[in-house]
């Protein structure tokens, strides 16, 4: 694609990214088939290729966005399927997430709008504020049909039957090895996870240590930064991953660690791209380093000596979390994994398709995400499983909400099978639950 911007214009780091990631491309389409929102809305300014335009347009043009633009943006789920498929190789990634900086500096959205986008970024990187928040939806929920607003009608549903127990794995600490060590961790426990499920974090460090790892939770971690990061909001996404990057790199320098354990896949790709992201700040250097040794969870395991397991005589219909297979690159691990402890793994139709969940995209985008979900929920249930599992706890969430088949995180079945509890979605009431020999 040719592009026209100024000297000037191209002495801004930004500027000079978008120029490259413009430049990549080549007008082909590929990315309309892959892309959600195209899928559903059949709208070429809804498509990475429409919008790329729209994006060449305003930042080339230094031009204030127009409603239009923006809701054309906005409808993006960063799902990323466009990166996956596109055969130029654009990184529609950095260039969408300046595009939403721009605008979060250059328009000034509806009152409504910014209201409930400042809610958010002062709710959900938080865990304790997000807990209350859970509470208070909880008990609003029976009133939901006076709200005025889908997306305030989404965040009411957005509360589950039960909220979990504080868990007192996340505070900072380091969890001894049970087998010979192997190596030495650093556990992301995150933020809206440890409101939504305490179980995921407690059954990743269970697992670990079992196989061989020393997992410290560190001092001064916390939100990767993604949510706010999504919105433009990038003061506020780069001061909670500065936090992070400081908090890892004092682990590094201290005992050494192998690697930055991630269990929400969210989060994953965004930490993976803080070198990216603080390339032009003072810590760009320590930034790279976290980067280079942050992955998912599935990665270390694959490290691992995960035992084989017998026939566990049940069928898991596995979800390939966006973030986890294009953000991340990684596709097979998950089902890897499943497959030797056991379990009979299958895919649903269309698994490169979004389930519309995309961070706060459910809440914000709740029409095209109820689309999305049930499109989801009816490939999934056509196979037949007697669970599903998945490594973004987003994506549960939005699952689950509309099947009564159990979702569980990929971790939580393979700590079970070797030696942890019974995951607590396999007996929740309202859903299936299977009958399922495990045998140790």
């Amino acid at each position: 694609m040719q592009t026209t911007f100024t000297e000037d214009q191209l002495k801004d780091p930004g500027i000079q990214r978008a120029n490259e990631i413009l430049r990549a491309c080549v007008h082909c389409g590929f990315c309309t088939a892959t892309c959600p929102t195209y899928q559903v809305l059949g709208d070429e300014l809804d498509s990475p290729r429409g919008r790329i335009y729209q994006i060449k347009d305003m930042l080339e043009n230094e031009r204030v966005p127009d409603a239009k633009t923006v809701k054309h943006i906005d409808r993006c789920l960063s799902c990323l399927a466009c990166m996956t498929t596109c055969p130029s190789g654009v990184h529609y990634m950095h260039l969408v997430d300046h595009a939403r900086e721009y605008i979060e500096d250059t328009y000034k959205r509806p009152f409504t709008d910014r209201l409930l986008r400042w809610i958010l970024a002062q709710i959900l990187p938080y865990p304790m504020r997000f807990r209350w928040a859970l509470i208070g939806a909880k008990l609003g929920r029976p009133f939901r049909f006076l709200m005025p607003d889908a997306r305030l009608r989404a965040m009411l549903d957005m509360a589950p039957k039960s909220i979990p127990p504080v868990s007192r794995n996340d505070d900072p600490q380091s969890f001894a090895p049970q087998a010979k060590q192997k190596m030495r961790v650093a556990l992301m426990t995150g933020c809206a996870q440890k409101a939504l499920n305490t179980d995921i974090n407690d059954a990743t460090i269970r697992l670990l240590t079992r196989l061989g790892c020393e997992v410290v939770v560190a001092e001064g971690a916390g939100c990767c930064g993604a949510l706010t990061h999504h919105m433009g909001k990038t003061d506020a996404s780069h001061a909670t991953a500065a936090k992070n990057i400081t908090a890892w790199c004092a682990e590094m320098d201290d005992a050494g660690l192998d690697a930055i354990v991630i269990n929400t896949s969210g989060c994953g790709t965004t930490v993976k791209d803080y070198g990216h992201m603080f390339r032009n700040e003072a810590l760009a250097e320590d930034a790279a380093r976290v980067s280079g040794i942050a992955m998912d969870v599935s990665e270390v395991l694959m490290k691992l000596d995960l035992p084989n397991g017998a026939d566990r005589g049940a069928v898991v219909a596995y979800h390939a979390a966006c973030s986890l297979q294009h953000g991340q690159q990684i596709k097979t691990y998950p089902k890897d994994l499943l497959k030797k402890a056991g379990f009979t793994v299958v895919e649903p139709a269309d698994s490169h398709l979004c389930c519309g969940s995309a961070g706060t995209y459910n809440l914000m985008q709740p029409e095209i995400s109820a689309q999305l979900k049930a499109r989801k929920v009816r490939t999934l249930e056509a196979k037949k499983p007697d669970i599903i599992a998945a490594g973004n706890i987003g994506c549960m969430m939005q699952i689950g909400s509309a099947t009564d088949v159990p979702i569980v995180h990929t971790v939580e079945l393979l700590d079970w099978v070797t030696g942890g509890p019974q995951p607590r979605a396999l007996t929740e009431p309202g859903k299936r639950v299977p009958e399922i020999p495990i045998l140790r």
